[in-house]
């Protein structure tokens, strides 16, 4: 039986761009069946050599995040290399997504004067234009401030590039959309998203910027607590951490069954006149809650622990570290997973888009190498003889082409 086709196939997408919200976009579309074509200078971008790099000098980082692209190189500066590649944008589907700056022959005025139906999706920093990265978009906006222990008095940043993935993933949906309403009307679209507005949109939709409008206080640094739920990190007597949940009165009645603390919670209960089936309660309370169940945690061992909080309702999970979850079944026992020859880097297991389409995860072939695809990219989309790519290579328009 024949897979259905991936709901992008057919479609042509450029990408000019660098680092991770952007080549994001790129990657999710091509796992979508889109073909998409990475543009880099000469030499490649900024973050061709980014850390962490595999033995033969391979940034994993740059491999990772442009699996199943092409790879074209060209002189940006020159302008037969911008016309190159404004040729390819507008004479294949017309489609551009880049966080490039500052270059006005890529702009959406400048490539709709060729296709009027053009997609231009432009990733920035700030919507005003001036520059902005994941962790300085996040300073500006107070998790730093509420992350970490209560007692800590400085910043303390999240190692998750949240605003980019987001951000990514954001341009990504819009492509689709814009596509979509393109086969609709005939339309074409000039779509901006920028990392700070990704952030300031999500602490506004989770009730962080609202908090302080309309209550008049402001989020308090809780360390591994939750806001407004139970939820606490414990440790057992062998030293292996557990995240513990507790969102319904089921969850608390399991976890206190199961610590045998029903006599001490009851006891505690009536002495604080409280329910602590109300989640407002057992939030107000968490320290002592988590003095009562933290004993029981350290009196054994994880895999005691481990087999014990395994029979209730009680959401939990031990940490592990990600050479631990890379080594553990999560990995090598899940089908979000196939084994990956990666030129550079080696064999290892890959992840595939993490949406389940007709049943399957719609995976990525390993990521080019640099420049690897330009004289095949382009005699086969904008019809180009050998003799056209060697006069180009020669003149350093665009990479080597072996």
């Amino acid at each position: 039986m024949t897979s259905p086709a991936l709901p992008l196939t057919g479609i042509r997408v450029v990408e000019v761009s660098s680092f991770v919200a952007a080549p994001l976009c790129g990657m999710t579309l091509s796992q979508l069946g889109a073909q998409v074509v990475r543009v880099d200078p000469i030499g490649g971008g900024a973050d061709t050599q980014r850390w962490p790099l595999a033995a033969e000098g391979t940034s994993i980082y740059w491999t990772g995040l442009n699996k199943g692209k092409r790879s074209v190189t060209v002189d940006l500066r020159s302008s037969e290399g911008q016309e190159l590649v404004a040729r390819l944008i507008t004479e294949g589907d017309g489609i551009v997504v880049t966080n490039a700056a500052g270059m006005s022959w890529l702009s959406p005025d400048a490539l709709a004067t060729r296709r009027s139906d053009l997609i231009h999706v432009q990733l920035l920093g700030r919507s005003d234009g001036s520059t902005g990265v994941d962790y300085t978009v996040n300073a500006a906006i107070g998790y730093p401030l509420v992350t970490g222990p209560a007692e800590h008095a400085g910043p303390i940043n999240h190692v998750l590039p949240a605003w980019d993935v987001s951000c990514g993933l954001y341009a990504a949906l819009s492509v689709v959309a814009a596509i979509h309403r393109r086969e609709q009307s005939g339309a074409g679209a000039c779509i901006s998203i920028a990392l700070e507005d990704v952030a300031l949109a999500t602490a506004g939709n989770l009730g962080l910027l609202t908090e302080p409008q309309v209550i008049g206080t402001q989020r308090e640094r809780l360390g591994n607590s939750i806001y407004g739920q139970y939820g606490q990190d414990f440790v057992s007597r062998d030293g292996a951490r557990f995240m513990v949940v507790l969102l319904t009165r089921r969850h608390f009645r399991d976890l206190v069954e199961v610590t045998g603390t029903g006599a001490a919670m009851a006891a505690l209960a009536e002495a604080l006149g409280v329910d602590f089936g109300s989640e407002g309660d057992r939030y107000r309370y968490r320290d002592v809650l988590s003095g009562l169940f933290g004993t029981w945690f350290a009196d054994r061992t994880g895999d005691e622990v481990t087999a014990a909080l395994s029979g209730t309702s009680v959401l939990w999970e031990r940490y592990r570290t990600f050479a631990e979850v890379a080594a553990g079944p999560k990995v090598t026992a899940n089908p979000l997973f196939s084994r990956l020859h990666q030129p550079g880097v080696g064999d290892y297991l890959a992840p595939a888009m993490p949406a389940v389409l007709d049943g399957v995860h719609p995976a990525s072939a390993a990521a080019p190498g640099l420049g690897v695809d330009t004289a095949d990219v382009l005699a086969e989309y904008l019809g180009l003889t050998d003799a056209d790519i060697s006069r180009l290579a020669t003149a350093g328009t665009i990479g080597a082409t072996g």
